[in-house]
């Protein structure tokens, strides 16, 4: 299943939150460098989706607030 999120690294304070039209806002605490955001994200899906997190892989938006993730 392929998955569309919006990340919001530097947040004060860290949740997954769905929008009015169904898209993914996911809040971190870590900075945008050295792929520190893109790692709690990865923690906070497989937290909300309730999945490990070796199962989610990021397939495109390294470096974009917009990412598309793969959930095995």
């Amino acid at each position: 299943m392929k998955i569309t999120i919006f990340a919001h690294p530097n947040s004060k304070k860290p949740r997954v939150e769905k929008d009015l039209l169904g898209g993914l806002n996911v809040y971190v605490k870590e900075p945008p460098l050295e792929g520190r955001a893109n790692e709690a994200v990865i923690l906070a899906l497989a937290e909300y989706l309730k999945v490990k997190k070796y199962q989610i892989s990021l397939l495109s938006g390294y470096k974009s607030k917009q990412k598309v993730f793969l959930i095995n």
